[in-house]
């Protein structure tokens, strides 16, 4: 499980340093209806990521890449060799998109969400941002190969990958006046810097999935 747990923090800490999210919650408790849309959209990230992790745990059980031997299948390694090639271009996307400032036209009206709405847009952002969806992909065939362990493994990935989002919606709740100026610095951090930070993590994650995919094809 140890060696499991530890291919997984990265890819948790992908999906953890994601702009949109981060400053979609921020947005909301800059707004008047901070807890209730807060709230929504943390209990949509949470569980967007837990499915779309869970239904490819589930895939790679059923065409057969679970834990086996002990040893990686000819197809999870090629899954992993394909998924860092795949990053290694998101990381190429990211290094050119620095310095662009601003946010999207969409982003700017998430402050006016209702909680159910602020729910949804959180799961559609887990689950199909393909930036996240590659991360739960690899996520979830890496979690398959935990065994016994697979719901733990899980659950572990998911509250990594949500704490980003939880952190200040929790700490918000219980100091929000206090939290106005940090969550006003994060954002202008995020704004300014979020491309490079991610165009790194990508990268490393992207070689070392690379380097797993090759390890294991090659004799």
């Amino acid at each position: 499980m140890g060696g499991v747990l530890g291919e997984l923090l990265p890819l948790a800490l992908a999906v953890a340093i994601s702009t949109v999210p981060i400053m979609a919650v921020i947005l909301m408790l800059l707004a008047p209806r901070a807890g209730g849309t807060s709230a929504g959209f943390l209990a949509g990230w949470v569980g967007g990521i837990a499915v779309a992790t869970g239904v490819f745990v589930v895939l790679a059980r059923t065409v057969g890449l679970s834990a086996g031997s002990g040893e990686p299948s000819a197809a999870v390694s090629w899954i992993k060799l394909v998924l860092g090639v795949l990053m290694l271009g998101l990381a190429g996307k990211q290094w050119r998109s620095r310095g662009r400032p601003g946010l999207p036209g969409w982003m700017k009206a998430v402050d006016r969400l209702t909680p159910v709405k602020a729910a949804g847009l959180a799961a559609a952002l887990a689950a199909v941002n393909p930036k996240n969806l590659m991360m739960c992909v690899a996520a979830g065939v890496t979690i398959a190969q935990g065994a016994v362990h697979e719901m733990a493994l899980l659950v572990v990935f998911t509250l990594l990958a949500a704490c980003s989002v939880a952190v200040p919606v929790v700490v918000y709740a219980v100091a929000a006046e206090r939290m106005r100026a940090p969550l006003d610095r994060l954002k202008s951090w995020l704004e300014r810097d979020n491309a490079t930070v991610m165009f790194v993590l990508l990268l490393v994650i992207g070689v070392v999935l690379i380097g797993k995919g090759l390890g294991g094809l090659l004799p």
